[in-house]
């Protein structure tokens, strides 16, 4: 028999909890201070991210004001930067907008506020392991022939990562608030765009700008939702979110963000400690269906056949096999990465496990996949080879072979249900 659910797997422990220290912990984090262990209510939260202001930064003017505006910077050091879209709106402008201003809310913090990387340096697995534990959960992005690892201790307090890998560009995110980890390529009808965090929040969750137009984006679908790129869309990129032991022991020769960003941070603590236990930041919105608001689902197949598969149950049967677009799919989950939503340090967050969702499909023939006798392993049916998380066969006749990834995002119910009502619930195999 297959191991049952870990031991570690709690319960939430309710949306009550009394978690009153939240705010100065957010605080003491934005400016670098150490802060005491703590979560975050819906005053405490938003009082601490107003504190994120990164003044010393003035992202408009730095390296992108020299880029031509094909290249997605400002055209020239004396270019000035378009005005926001709600000063335009002030104005008196008719400004192009799918969603109402009024619904895209200040979250504390001005633009760029909380400071997005824009020249990322990078170390290697070994060095990162001298400040990385085994369970802090990592966004692993493989494209291009390159991999890197982008820690959510970096991340949460970022948001935001300008990048490229293999030569392409890629903008890599982060939305605590959802919890939600998506990247894109960032081209957009051959001109590269570069990000910033604009400082307000749609539905809970982070509104992008790009610094070309200053239009806004959402996160969670990728879109330009109000401005000048309006209904122009990001296409969306694979990524992995797994503890630090597992892209060490997959990919031994990956870079690694380091925490060299230019930025006094207290990075591997956790200004979002508690909030998971809590209801969502900014959100006014219902959520229909069996599922409380902040239960974490495993999200896929974006807006053409969006599912959710919820954590709790996936971490049960290990497997869930489904389909996506009308092709076979497994997803998978594995102990070994913490909640970066739970505890002061994130490290020490409750561990909720690595999820992959994969083409089930290997060398012209579907598989189906099996928990195996040890923990983070699966076995196929079809061959009896032996896989991991990350979807390499390790040992048997498929040895060597690799899944396709299928592009998924670990996410609360309540965004993945405001941004996709019709999601397919699929609650186990």
């Amino acid at each position: 028999m297959p191991p049952g659910p870990p031991r570690h797997w709690p319960p939430r422990r309710g949306a009550t909890l009394v978690l009153l220290a939240a705010a100065a912990a957010l605080v003491a984090a934005c400016s670098g201070e150490e802060e005491a262990d703590g979560g975050a209510p819906q005053g405490a939260t938003a009082e601490a991210r107003a504190s994120a202001n990164d003044a010393g930064v003035d992202h408009d003017t730095d390296r992108f004001a020299e880029r031509p505006p094909e290249a997605g910077g400002l055209g020239g050091s004396g270019a000035d930067a378009p005005d926001w879209p709600w000063e335009r709106a002030a104005a008196g402008e008719d400004v192009p907008a799918e969603v109402p201003l009024e619904e895209i809310v200040e979250g504390g913090p001005p633009p760029d506020g909380i400071p997005p990387i824009d020249d990322p340096v990078l170390e290697s697995v070994e060095e990162a392991a001298d400040w990385l534990e085994p369970e802090d959960p990592v966004m692993v992005v493989e494209h291009a022939g390159e991999v890197r690892g982008y820690p959510l201790a970096i991340l949460t307090f970022h948001e935001i990562v300008n990048d490229e890998l293999g030569g392409e560009p890629v903008v890599v995110t982060y939305c605590p608030l959802c919890n939600s980890g998506l990247v894109f390529d960032a081209e957009v009808d051959g001109q590269v765009l570069d990000f910033g965090t604009s400082g307000r929040l749609w539905r809970s969750n982070l509104v992008m700008y790009d610094r070309d137009s200053r239009s806004l984006w959402s996160q969670f679908s990728g879109e330009a939702i109000v401005g000048d790129r309006l209904g122009e869309e990001l296409d969306r990129l694979p990524m992995q979110m797994v503890g630090f032991a597992e892209l060490a022991e997959r990919w031994p020769d990956a870079a690694v963000l380091s925490r060299d960003t230019g930025h006094e941070r207290p990075y591997g603590r956790n200004p979002y400690s508690g909030y998971e236990d809590g209801d969502p930041f900014l959100f006014d919105g219902e959520t229909d269906g069996p599922l409380a608001q902040m239960d974490r689902v495993v999200a896929a197949g974006g807006d053409e056949d969006p599912l959710a598969v919820p954590l709790e149950r996936l971490a049960e049967d290990r497997v869930v096999r489904t389909t996506l677009a009308g092709d076979p799919v497994a997803v998978l989950w594995a102990p070994g990465a913490a909640s970066a939503l739970d505890d002061a340090d994130l490290a020490d967050g409750r561990d909720v496990g690595q999820t992959g969702v994969f083409d089930a499909r290997a060398d012209g023939r579907e598989l189906t996949l099996r928990p195996g006798q040890e923990d983070g392993r699966f076995v196929d049916e079809e061959t009896g080879s032996t896989w991991t998380v990350t979807g390499e066969a390790i040992d048997g006749e498929l040895a060597g072979t690799q899944l396709e990834r299928r592009a998924h995002d670990d996410t609360f119910w309540f965004v993945q249900h405001a941004f996709r009502p019709e999601t397919r619930l699929v609650d186990g195999s």
